[in-house]
């Protein structure tokens, strides 16, 4: 039942990602969140994510920024590095991901979405079938208050590190195994 909201893994962040070893087991594109996924809510991009996509792309990743966001924001977000973007995507809805995937001009075997939300960027990729890597939202520990939403996905994570799925993932001993 809670299934359709699981991972297929559960990391700290965008730079605890062994992406060389993703690479080796033929993914080949990665479909990014940007809020709470690589910068806090609302903020530019920073020198360590503008290397990072400049490492993704030398090593020969397709990207593709998949936001909720209008153009504006998004432009904004990746002026220091070049990517493809869906901007008003309408997460969760499958639609948007397999729009994404089509861009990228690959198999949807050959993507993994790596987002902060289990509602949106990981509900989203389950219902269309694709990888998916959930990171600890930028803010995970600051005491600030949280919505009902996050609440409701830490009821939901407490069932997942405690799955079959979880222990899978996790007993190999990769940074970043994808079970699905």
């Amino acid at each position: 039942m809670l299934g359709i909201f699981y991972p297929g893994n559960y990391v700290e962040d965008v730079f605890s990602i062994d992406y060389e070893k993703l690479m080796a087991m033929g993914f080949k594109a990665l479909i990014l969140d940007i809020d709470n996924t690589l910068v806090p809510h609302g903020e530019g991009s920073t020198p360590a994510v503008d290397a990072l996509f400049n490492r993704l792309h030398a090593m020969g990743w397709k990207t593709l920024l998949l936001s909720n966001n209008n153009r504006a924001r998004i432009e904004r977000f990746k002026e220091n590095f070049d990517t493809l973007y869906i901007e008003e995507a309408g997460k969760p809805s499958p639609a948007c991901y397999h729009h994404a995937v089509e861009m990228l001009e690959v198999k949807p075997s050959e993507v993994i979405v790596i987002g902060d939300q289990l509602f949106t960027d990981i509900f989203g990729a389950n219902r269309a079938g694709l990888a998916s890597i959930l990171v600890k939202y930028i803010g995970y520990y600051k005491k600030e208050k949280k919505g009902i939403r996050r609440n409701l996905e830490k009821v939901v994570l407490w069932f997942y590190t405690h799955s079959r799925r979880y222990k899978k993932a996790h007993d190999i001993t990769l940074r970043t195994t994808l079970t699905q």
